[in-house]
């Protein structure tokens, strides 16, 4: 035979201790409950069906079934158990349970001491002469009842036992088959009742098992809110120092770019005074035509070094201008832009006129000032005014730059 497991969903009655272990399935019990409530002046009894597992420790005995009695006789206080009554058992075990072995019987009466007397000892140590074999008594009237196995020649107490639940068609389908003859409730009020325990005892335990998953799940569900909460602490702090990064450099680009302006405004007053000199120039050229050729070639030489010291007149009275406006720290580069603006002068009296576009051109960092074009990079601009790009360190340190990727087209810089 099979070594059976010992069940997990049990229920323990009364106080479990010592050997041999008892286990009653559920359905049985329920079929001698039922049994007890028809019961009246007369015992009724049943033969108990299930098997006995050993072990090195102890000894459980499993009853998974119960066929009832067909007629059990008392005479004189004594029970007995004629043939027809074990061949009727014999007939329903072999018909419903299989394989399964006759274990002991089950007496129910009203009133009478839950204990076993010497003709009782003695029926079963006839009928049951095994060891381990069961021995169930019950009061109908007062709903008590008492174990006894059969051990060392005699019916011993036990004062506990097990109820399990599990599968077991066998009862099931006997408890159908004969619920007419001896006034058992219909099958579904018997598998109600049986799964009704069942699911109790499952329902408790998954219960506890969701708790204990609701509770892990709220402390995992914390840890990572403290953890976002962290990570959006540290974000928030490095998002505040680019903030001050950026604002430390706009208002560096905004100095910059007022001192470019105030640059800008001296190159025109420079631009604008070589331009009243050119046309004091022609003026005085024109008039000295009416001489003779060699007073107007000597004439024209002296209007010529008079124009030149009215444009360094001009010059220096421009550049005072920018340090009165600007201050002693913009002096160089407006140096730088009266030179140009001198250049210019020349170029107009040498070729006469010269197109905006031209001009244009050649401004663009020749007077000290890029203006940032369209596509520009610090290395491209480096590129372009010294012909290489081993000057973007110094263009960001004269313009106050953090990042040399922040320059925007018409952007004005200094260059070194």
């Amino acid at each position: 035979m099979m070594e059976r497991q010992i069940p997990k969903n049990v229920r323990q009655i009364g106080n479990v201790s010592g050997s041999p272990k008892i286990y009653v399935e559920d359905y049985v019990d329920t079929f001698l409950g039922q049994l007890c409530e028809k019961a009246g002046e007369n015992p009724i009894g049943a033969f108990l069906i299930g098997d006995i597992q050993h072990t090195e420790e102890e000894d459980y005995i499993y009853i998974y079934g119960a066929v009832r009695m067909h007629e059990l006789k008392m005479e004189e206080g004594r029970y007995i158990l004629d043939d027809d009554t074990w061949k009727s058992a014999y007939e329903d075990c072999k018909q419903y349970f299989e394989d399964g072995e006759m274990l002991g019987w089950f007496a129910a009466g009203a009133g009478g001491p839950l204990f076993p007397d010497e003709d009782m000892v003695s029926l079963h140590k006839k009928s049951f002469p095994k060891e381990n074999t069961v021995f169930i008594m019950k009061d109908v009237a007062e709903k008590e009842e008492a174990f006894f196995v059969h051990r060392f020649s005699d019916l011993i107490e036990v004062s506990g036992h097990y109820t399990y639940y599990e599968k077991n068609p066998c009862m099931q389908n006997y408890m159908i088959s004969c619920r007419k003859k001896n006034g058992v409730c219909p099958s579904e009020t018997v598998e109600d009742r049986a799964a009704k325990d069942f699911r109790s005892l499952v329902r408790a335990r998954e219960e506890r098992q969701r708790q204990k998953r609701t509770s892990r799940m709220m402390y995992a569900m914390s840890a990572c809110l403290v953890l976002v909460v962290l990570v959006m602490g540290v974000v928030t702090m490095n998002n505040f120092d680019k903030m001050r990064s950026v604002q430390d450099t706009l208002q560096v680009l905004s100095e910059s770019a007022g001192i470019t302006d105030g640059q800008e405004i001296g190159g025109e007053s420079e631009d604008s005074a070589a331009g009243e000199n050119d046309a004091q120039e022609e003026n005085e050229k024109s008039d000295g035509s009416k001489q003779d050729t060699l007073t107007q070639e000597n004439q024209g030489a002296q209007e010529s070094a008079d124009g030149n010291d009215s444009s360094n007149q001009g010059a220096q009275q421009t550049n005072v201008g920018v340090q009165n406006d600007e201050g002693t720290s913009a002096s160089e580069t407006s140096s730088d832009a009266l030179v140009s603006g001198l250049r210019q002068s020349e170029a107009v009296e040498a070729s006469g006129t010269v197109s905006a576009a031209d001009g244009a051109d050649a401004g663009n960092g020749s007077n000290g000032i890029y203006v940032v074009e369209d596509g520009d990079t610090l290395a491209i601009i480096s590129q372009k005014i010294y012909g290489d790009i081993f000057h973007v360190d110094a263009i960001c340190r004269m313009n106050g730059l953090m990042d040399g990727n922040l320059i925007y087209i018409g952007q004005k810089l200094l260059l070194p």
